[in-house]
């Protein structure tokens, strides 16, 4: 349960609009829902604004189904990554609710609406060998309230697929680029923004590439000042620590 959420149901139990014994159904399980095979923190949402997202790499499909029926239930919001295509097709035969982005391999479920952040995110993504990981990035983001500009294939081989899109982009309050190989998009764009940036090394490349730590270690020592880096293929993660800046920006510009 979400902030938002919380205060609906504390407004509807003081109109009388709700029953007490509904309100104590509905948090039930404080703070987790305890399923053997994992216990789902229900309330983290309350604490730092995100909602627990399920990893699904390294469960069994079983694993998954449960949690997945479990939200589904409860009327938890779900966001489940790296999700394979195959459970993703009988999970969604089994419940139409759920929804799948087959680039990501993201599955998700949001029983109300996220309350929309206005922030503007641009994500770059170097070449189309990226986009599983620029696409796991804007997914997350769409989740948790933020819509994201993407550009793709904008990598620095052909440089000025880039600088037609640069107005634009100078123009976002964060910037998230994913580049593999020798990670040169985000020193470049590095250069040429004034906005944060986050990079996320992909484990795109060749030979010595080692995958993707030659990226990671590139984009560690960029030239270009003030680059924050992820982990390799870490899409999801770039997009909540954007969040969490976005987030916090948002706010102090409402209390001017």
């Amino acid at each position: 349960m979400d902030e938002t959420r919380l205060r609906t149901l504390i407004e509807q139990v003081a109109a009388g609009h709700v029953a007490v014994e509904q309100a104590v159904e509905a948090l039930r399980g404080f703070p987790i829902l305890d399923l053997g095979i994992a216990q789902l923190d229900t309330q983290r949402g309350l604490r730092n604004g995100f909602s627990e997202v399920v990893l699904c790499t390294g469960k069994t499909p079983d694993h998954v189904a449960r949690i997945v029926r479990s939200c589904l239930e409860k009327s938890l919001p779900l966001l489940a990554t790296r999700c394979p295509a195959e459970l993703a097709a009988s999970l969604l035969a089994e419940s139409p609710p759920l929804q799948y982005d087959a680039v990501s391999r993201c599955l998700w479920y949001r029983p109300q609406p996220t309350p929309p952040l206005t922030a503007r995110l641009a994500i770059l993504a170097a070449g189309t060998a990226d986009l599983a990981v620029a696409e796991e990035a804007r997914v997350t983001a769409r989740f948790f309230g933020c819509e994201a500009e993407t550009y793709y294939d904008v990598g620095v081989a052909g440089l000025h697929r880039l600088l037609r899109h640069i107005e634009t982009i100078r123009c976002a309050d964060l910037v998230i680029v994913v580049a593999g190989m020798e990670g040169a998009l985000a020193s470049v764009v590095g250069g040429l923004v004034t906005a944060p940036i986050i990079a996320v090394p992909t484990s795109v490349g060749y030979g010595v590439h080692r995958g993707g730590e030659t990226t990671l270690f590139a984009m560690l020592t960029s030239c270009a000042e003030g680059i924050s880096v992820v982990n390799i293929d870490n899409g999801f993660g770039a997009a909540c620590a954007a969040l969490r800046i976005l987030r916090k920006c948002s706010r102090s510009a409402d209390v001017k």
